[in-house]
């Protein structure tokens, strides 16, 4: 089973998306929780900023030592990163490969077919790579889901290919 997923078409680059180093990817976005959350995506800089000022709050609270937290904290992400459901948005790769302006549809092939989508409805797909730790060799290497979790049961599998028309 081969973890690469080309976008290809009517693209200024051809790129290829390797769903096995997704998961040292900031961008992934955990699924356990998502769909709960009223599907909202954390703007990065916003991410960043909290990010920074909890940890600055802490220096300046408790000094510039590393407390015992911290190494609690990591180690509930690597377990994390071990046992969790995530995906990436498509949009971010899309936007990459430059779609030229005679595009109109990205079609997701599969092993059992062609499923069509309105270039504008990128920003609405989701690819999920891994599930309970595990990536998706048997019917993988990525799964299709809509933001709006209405095909969560049942996503798109066998993807295989995107190309643009």
């Amino acid at each position: 089973m081969e973890s690469i997923v080309p976008i290809k078409g009517k693209v200024k680059f051809v790129i290829t998306l390797d769903s096995g180093v997704w998961i040292f990817d900031d961008r992934k976005i955990d699924l356990t929780t998502f769909f709960e959350e009223g599907s909202i995506i954390k703007d990065e800089l916003e991410e960043y900023t909290k990010a920074v000022s909890k940890h600055w709050s802490r220096e300046i609270q408790e000094g510039a030592t590393y407390p015992p937290t911290l190494k609690t904290e990591k180690k509930y992400e690597k377990e994390k990163v071990l046992t969790g459901t995530f995906a990436m948005p498509f949009s971010p790769f899309l936007k990459n490969a430059e779609p030229l302006e005679t595009a109109s549809s990205i079609i997701v092939e599969t092993d059992t077919g062609e499923i069509r989508f309105g270039l504008d409805e990128a920003d609405e797909l989701l690819m999920r790579f891994s599930h309970n730790g595990k990536p998706l060799k048997e019917d993988g290497p990525v799964h299709i889901l809509f933001k709006d979790g209405s095909n969560k049961n049942e996503p798109i599998r066998h993807v295989k290919a995107f190309r643009l028309e």
